[in-house]
């Protein structure tokens, strides 16, 4: 399974179950992955969508590699220790990529 299926699988799950995201605020999460480019985690009206490319409406931008990203899909990133040591880097509001992480932590 490729990052891309576990995050449309998470995606998936979101849509279906939006009780832990009902109450989120219409963001942009964009996504560089080192490897295979730019996308976007776009969270509507209680509902998520994975859109391809950059966003100039981000408000944080997660740059990782695909491993990393994938960790961060399955709730097994230490996303301090990551930020800390060049893992993750974050372009933004700090605090939305936490948020992320709740959100992910959340479907798990």
């Amino acid at each position: 399974m490729t990052v891309r299926d576990e995050l449309l699988a998470l995606v998936e799950k979101m849509n279906t179950n939006p009780e832990h995201i009902a109450s989120e605020k219409d963001r942009i999460f964009q996504i560089d992955l080192e490897e295979s480019g730019p996308l976007q985690i776009v969270f509507k009206a209680g509902q998520v969508e994975i859109v391809e490319g950059t966003s100039p409406d981000a408000e944080v931008t997660l740059i990782l590699n695909e491993k990393n990203f994938s960790k961060l899909l399955q709730n097994k990133l230490n996303t301090t220790m990551a930020f800390m040591t060049g893992g993750l880097k974050v372009e933004g509001k700090l605090g939305l990529a936490l948020k992320l992480q709740e959100i992910v932590k959340a479907y798990q």
